[in-house]
């Protein structure tokens, strides 16, 4: 854990079931660079001069893995041609460089994922959808508080949807069936 290293006083057995999450502000898009060649297994996301690192907990990684397999169960269930990025760092440099939970093209491999998923278990939130607007992805969806939210791309903006564009049967309510049931 990060923390261990900036030997900050945390409690480790809390910290492993939750996410730890370090903001610098200030930073240059060369400093981000730096970051993102060390990695070191953390989420490293670049805004104006901001970079946060994030080291996700248990439950993040195992929400995050189930919505990652009821995504490749629908595609192969209907013949969609999938190609999973996972957490590819994603650049528009210098204005932004994020790296999903998990991401995906569809129907051909290309450089920039057509969904994007982020598991907001105690860090992110919709604000990572200016990140998400720099780097041009379709759409994106949010799981936190045992909700999920899609946004899509469109004129430039995105706007909340409950219909995904991407997998075009799945909805938000019947995502949380899924994820929480009743």
């Amino acid at each position: 854990m990060f923390t261990n290293l900036l030997n900050l006083p945390l409690d480790s057995d809390r910290a492993n079931c939750a996410e730890q999450t370090l903001s610098l502000a200030g930073m240059t898009w060369d400093d981000y660079e730096r970051l993102t060649e060390e990695h070191l297994g953390y989420r490293i996301s670049y805004l104006n001069g901001v970079i946060t690192i994030v080291a996700p907990s248990r439950n993040h990684e195992r929400i995050a893995e189930v919505i990652n397999g009821l995504i490749k169960t629908y595609c192969r269930k209907y013949n969609l041609v999938y190609f999973p990025m996972g957490s590819t760092t994603l650049k528009n440099p210098p204005l932004a460089g994020k790296e999903p939970d998990h991401s995906f093209a569809f129907e051909i491999d290309k450089s920039t994922p057509d969904l994007a998923v982020e598991v907001t278990y105690t860090s992110g939130s919709v604000a990572d959808l200016e990140k998400y607007r720099y780097l041009g992805v379709k759409e994106i969806w949010f799981w936190g508080d045992h909700k999920i939210a899609f946004y899509s791309l469109v004129d430039g903006k995105y706007q909340e949807i409950e219909d995904s564009i991407c997998l075009s049967k799945l909805t938000t309510d019947f995502l949380i069936l899924l994820l929480i049931g009743d």
